[in-house]
């Protein structure tokens, strides 16, 4: 007899394995639900394949879960006549991280090692729910034979450094796990115990789990352990808020209870039933091009695709779920989808009742819905572009930092703060709000009282370009070169002011030549003496950098430099001027005048050395001038 090919396992799955041992679940009961979940995902599975391969289904076998007990061996055994594991699936989806982008998660073992708390929400994102196995078990068997094959395989691990794998035998297609019992654990091999438990975590489970206890004085007899019909065919009043959550751990492989749901029918020209949950904390891929996204898709209670995107807009990609549809056909493919007018009345019908969802959220629970917009805010912003015709419900779910509220706002508590007289919701753009707080662009807006929205994430320009107004108020940029305050009009002395400084603003502009598109007095200063701001068309000066760090091609905007002609400063270099218009120091002056304004906004000067000695001459002059 060969022995078992000994393999070590992938070191990111070494580092899981320690977590889960160490430090990972404060309840080891939890393995029984994971097991039982990635059973019924083989069943799942092996259901959709059999739509177009029926020679993997075994005429009149009904697919179920078997869960049997050996006190006296100490086992428990979890088995499934789903869609089973080749030698090389068992070698990928038991011995490493698949599908989970190692290096990311690698670097989340390191924090999640620095705080606990992390690991459980770190593990579920991974979908690694296996390994909860050895939370109970000393070591772990798992035999397999692949739907359509002859030749099982044997996976055995103590799940410390490696596992071993060899030919076995099973009679028939599906996956058996053998869990070998610590002494403190032994508890679960009580059939009280296991069958509270399925009641408890499994009962959703849409296949009859079958429970058996194995002693030496009776036969192995078994009995349904959980109603074994698809949660949400069943009415919302029957349902618990734990068997929800429960389902929710089992469509996501999330740790964490979901922070909100929406149960619904649909009956007419189409009738399908959808269960959506809206998640607490964001996955790690939440921002990746390339993540998937998407429902879960049945069709008559049979699982079609566990991502379909073509049911839920990429804006909506945090939204989990499950429909199961009574019209589209068993065969179903991506490319007849795209092409349904059903899919598209379904896909109208989700976006509809997460937005009802998210509305119910907010409007009920205030602080639930901050902590999501946290979290999740910038992508719902995408719909504003990808969706304009539901632009209207999403402006009422958009929160933003302001000039005057500590937190964020929406829409219409802003408007109903506006100042007589305004007409326009004024917002500015920027990296961040600290930025924006201290920017010479707002300074005589905060003079007056005006309120402002911060717009701090990369998407607001493109989102907020498709919201032209809310509730008849426009929306306005006042950090653009067109933006004109109300009621501002110059004053002779201002007037007299701007007029005076025009040799000095055709100076400015001839020292910095084509930096600036424009040199121009301000009328939104008040205790800075310059400011550039954006002009039209033009894209604010931090998402410009961060695009061409991207190796974007981002097309020139020259921006305007805006003086403030009534500043002691720019008094001075008037002065300077006249008396001498070709004067070393009015250049360095206007230099660190324009360097200032860059500096002001956020943006790095482009030689800072030359600036430091710039302004350390400048500084030793006026000192020297301060001791005469």
């Amino acid at each position: 007899m060969t022995e078992p090919i000994r393999h070590e396992f992938q070191a990111e799955v070494a580092e899981v394995l320690k977590l889960v041992v160490t430090s990972l679940y404060s309840n080891k009961e939890v393995f029984l639900r994971e097991l039982v979940s990635n059973a019924a995902d083989a069943l799942d599975k092996l259901r959709f394949q059999g739509l177009s391969r029926p020679e993997l289904l075994t005429e009149g076998e009904n697919l179920s879960i078997k869960i049997t007990t050996d006190p006296a061996a100490k086992t428990i055994t979890i088995a499934d006549n789903g869609i089973g594991m080749t030698e090389a699936e068992l070698a990928e989806n038991l011995g490493t991280i698949a599908r989970s982008g190692t290096r990311e998660f690698a670097k989340m073992i390191e924090q999640a090692h620095a705080n606990a708390e992390s690991a459980p929400h770190l593990i579920g994102q991974f979908g690694v729910g296996f390994y909860s196995a050895f939370l109970v078990s000393d070591h772990v068997e798992v035999i397999s034979r692949a739907a359509g094959q002859e030749q099982a395989h044997r996976w055995v691990s103590d799940g410390k450094q490696d596992y071993t794998l060899e030919p076995a035998t099973r009679e028939a297609a599906g996956t058996s796990v053998i869990l070998h019992m610590r002494e403190d654990t032994a508890e679960f091999l009580e059939e009280f115990r296991l069958r509270s438990l399925i009641q408890r975590y499994s009962d959703y489970v849409n296949y009859t789990i079958e429970l058996g206890t194995q002693s030496p004085d009776k036969a192995l007899e078994f009995s349904a352990a959980n109603k074994a019909s698809a949660l949400w065919q069943r009415a919302p009043k029957d349902i618990t808020d734990e068997q929800y959550n429960e389902f929710y751990k089992h469509l996501t492989h999330d740790w964490e209870e979901p922070r909100a749901r929406r149960h619904f029918h649909v009956e007419g020209t189409q009738e399908f039933t959808g269960l959506l949950f809206l998640p607490k904390s964001p996955p790690f891929d939440l921002f990746d091009p390339s993540s998937k996204h998407g429902v879960r898709l049945h069709v008559r209670r049979v699982l079609i695709m566990e991502a379909c995107e073509e049911l839920l807009p990429k804006w909506l990609r945090f939204i989990k779920g499950v429909i199961d549809s009574e019209d589209l056909p068993l065969n179903v493919s991506r490319e007849t989808l795209q092409d349904s007018r059903v899919v598209k009345t379904i896909r109208k019908q989700i976006v509809n009742h997460s937005l009802t969802l998210l509305e119910e959220l907010a409007t009920e629970h205030a602080d639930e819905y901050r902590i999501f917009w946290e979290a999740f805010g910038p992508v719902l912003k995408e719909g504003l572009h990808f969706d304009p015709e539901d632009k209207t419900r999403i402006a009422q779910l958009l929160r933003f930092a302001t000039s005057n509220a500590d937190e964020p706002t929406s829409l219409k508590d802003y408007v109903s703060r506006m100042k007589e007289g305004q007409a326009d919701i004024y917002y500015a753009v920027g990296p961040t709000r600290k930025l924006l707080s201290a920017s010479p662009q707002l300074e005589s807006l905060r003079q007056k009282g005006f309120e402002v929205l911060y717009l701090t994430d990369p998407v607001d320009p493109f989102a907020i370009s498709n919201l032209s107004e809310f509730e008849g108020k426009k929306l306005t940029d006042v950090m653009s070169a067109e933006f004109k305050q109300p009621g501002d009009e110059p004053t002779a002395a201002s007037e007299e002011d701007a007029k005076a400084s025009e040799p000095l603003f055709k100076k400015i502009q001839e020292v910095l030549g084509d930096r600036v598109g424009e040199v121009r007095a301000s009328r939104r200063l008040a205790d800075s003496p310059a400011c550039l701001v954006v002009p039209a068309g033009g894209l604010p000066p931090f998402l410009e950098r961060m695009l061409k760090a991207r190796q974007m091609d981002v097309p020139e905007a020259k921006r305007i430099l805006e003086i403030n002609p009534e500043h002691a400063l720019v008094a001075q270099l008037r002065k300077l001027y006249i008396v001498d218009p070709q004067s070393a120091k009015l250049v360095d002056w206007v230099e660190l005048l324009f360097d200032q304004a860059l500096l002001a906004e956020g943006s790095p000067v482009e030689d800072p050395a030359r600036f430091a000695r710039r302004l350390t001459k400048l500084m030793s002059d006026a000192a020297d001038a301060a001791l005469k």
